[in-house]
């Protein structure tokens, strides 16, 4: 039997405590090792609650861990995993990789270098809902995907409501909605239809906050020859919690995912007249036989970094999203002119 992982985290937040709780659900064979966070009373809390040990630096940290989670404001990101991957440590990264295109290709490339296990928190990659809506995309009879439509609605975190002010500092998180939260609706669009090869975009920031947009709408030409839309928006109704809404096309089946976004419901209408809807355990009943490893992402990564294998999505994943939003922010500077997305160099 394999011995347990020594688990360390940078960043005792939201994210910290979300991967954490996680990891115990999971049942992942794990040692709970040091936490550091610049906020003492943060990092104390989070030890209390975990079971870590509260350290005094980050060094301290990568010296008594197996495993890094690195979950500090995403500016951070590049310089910790640099230094996480020289010491051997394998790394699981919160998303947005960097602030910017050439700092994010540059960590996936360290991360394929070092031959170490390496995942990034694009989540929905494990979601029930999201993995049975592209399972009714790509069934025989559902004809091409012609069409997304998506909208992602969020609280905004600059009003510190989720103790995530930071990212309203351009310096610490590099820009707004696009990168900062709808990376994961990037990457989404990306699984759902394929490739894309041509984006357009606006921003447009309500909140005054400089270099952060609180609301982004793009159209995506894919290669198949399939479009779709995006509209982003970080908004003050606290009456509203953080929604999303997805409606796929085909040539002979519609699929819509709305409410929770790991358990649905997901509901679909095919040419024939029939339906169909599923959510919750149902749902999750459904998608068990396509999954090909474990469920919980933070389980897959401690499963796959014991094993020494590839753990998924990875920083390559991560990149090819990060391109598209790069393009996104390039078009929208300029108006919204069509601009490529460029694949990997």
């Amino acid at each position: 039997m394999a011995n347990p992982l020594r688990i360390g985290f940078l960043g005792a937040g939201l994210s910290a405590t979300y991967h954490s709780k996680s990891l115990h659900r999971s049942g992942a064979l794990v040692t709970r090792a040091g936490v550091f966070d610049p906020d003492i009373q943060r990092a104390a809390d989070f030890a209390a609650a975990s079971g870590h040990t509260v350290l005094d630096n980050e060094d301290e940290v990568i010296d008594t861990c197996d495993a890094l989670y690195i979950c500090t404001w995403t500016s951070e990101h590049p310089r910790q995993l640099a230094k996480a991957l020289a010491a051997g440590r394998h790394v699981f990264c919160e998303k947005p990789l960097a602030t910017t295109l050439h700092e994010a290709e540059r960590m996936a490339t360290l991360a394929r270098s070092a031959g170490l296990t390496h995942q990034v928190g694009l989540s929905l990659r494990y979601s029930p809902a999201y993995l049975w809506a592209k399972h009714l995309l790509y069934m025989p009879d559902s004809g091409a995907v012609m069409s997304v439509i998506f909208r992602d609605d969020q609280l905004s975190p600059v009003q510190g409501h989720d103790e995530s002010a930071w990212r309203g500092d351009k310096a610490l998180a590099g820009t707004g909605t696009l990168l900062a939260h709808s990376i994961h609706d990037v990457d989404m669009l990306r699984y759902f239809v394929g490739e894309v090869a041509s984006v357009s975009a606006s921003t447009a920031s309500f909140h005054g906050i400089d270099g952060t947009e609180d609301v982004a709408a793009a159209t995506l030409t894919f290669t198949n020859g399939a479009i779709g839309t995006l509209n982003s928006v970080w908004h003050d109704n606290l009456a509203r919690p953080s929604l999303r809404r997805v409606e796929l096309f085909c040539q002979r089946r519609y699929v819509v995912i709305e409410g929770d976004d790991w358990d649905g419901p997901v509901s679909w209408t095919d040419a024939d007249g029939t339906s169909g809807s599923l959510c919750g355990d149902d749902l999750e009943t459904a998608v068990a036989p396509l999954r090909t490893r474990c469920p919980n992402p933070d389980g897959a990564f401690i499963e796959s970094a014991i094993n020494n294998e590839p753990a998924y999505p990875d920083l390559t994943v991560a990149v090819a999203a990060h391109r598209i939003v790069e393009s996104m922010y390039l078009s929208a500077n300029q108006g919204g002119a069509p601009m490529p997305v460029h694949r990997e160099r």
